[in-house]
């Protein structure tokens, strides 16, 4: 197995999803993409543990995913839900929580960590509950890089945001991937926001893997019905 290789899959079976096989590679910006019900946050869950397969096994970084610790692997591996889901009190509190818990908490990151995803310094002493939707979204994204992931999952992080919001955090994972060389692995329904952002598609439909590859080439020519059906 290659160096590069992030994760496998082999013969990969969780409801809805079956059968699934594939790779990614270190540097991959992966899309899962597809219509509703097709298991696109089943997925993504697996990557760190969320849930297990039912059948099959998944590799990172070429051992089991299950000889992993939850604790190191969601360390290495990191996730953004839909919403914030942030902890009560202040900004700083929720991104020294995770490194806290490993004894890594640096406070000279804090500072790093907003600029990262766009926010001045002097949101650390604000309570969460003073910010916006698109503010708490990033400090949910901050305080899943507090922890220095490799892997960054997102599932569907915008669905929530206005246009303007979106566009900015945008902004701030193509940063993370270009300049931090972080890995993303998206679930998104928009196609427009999949261009921008990923490099590789992975279109499901019924829990199973339809078509998947170099995605301006997916989104160029779909080989399949039933993408050229998503697609229009």
């Amino acid at each position: 197995m290659e160096h590069n290789e992030l994760f496998t899959f082999d013969n990969v079976k969780k409801s809805p999803l079956h059968s699934l096989n594939f790779s990614i590679k270190r540097g991959d910006n992966v899309m899962l993409f597809g219509p509703s019900g097709a298991g696109k946050s089943t997925l993504l869950h697996l990557f760190n543990r969320l849930s297990d397969p039912d059948k099959g096994s998944i590799y990172y970084l070429g051992k089991d995913l299950q000889s992993y610790s939850i604790t190191e692997l969601r360390k290495e591996v990191g996730l953004v839900m839909q919403a914030p889901n942030l902890f009560p009190g202040t900004v700083l509190d929720n991104l020294k929580y995770g490194p806290s818990l490993h004894g890594e908490w640096n406070s000279e990151k804090a500072e790093a960590l907003l600029e990262a995803v766009q926010l001045p310094a002097d949101y650390l002493d604000r309570s969460v509950d003073q910010l916006s939707g698109g503010e708490q979204q990033r400090v949910s994204l901050a305080r899943t890089l507090a922890n220095n992931p490799s892997v960054l999952l997102l599932d569907e992080p915008t669905s929530a945001l206005d246009q303007h919001t979106t566009e900015e955090i945008e902004q701030v994972l193509e940063g993370l991937a270009i300049e931090q060389g972080v890995t993303l692995i998206m679930v998104t329904h928009h196609l427009d926001q999949a261009k921008r952002l990923g490099s590789r598609g992975i279109f499901l439909s019924d829990g199973e893997i339809i078509e998947e590859g170099n995605l301006a080439d997916l989104l160029s020519n779909p080989k399949t019905e039933e993408l050229q059906a998503f697609m229009t």
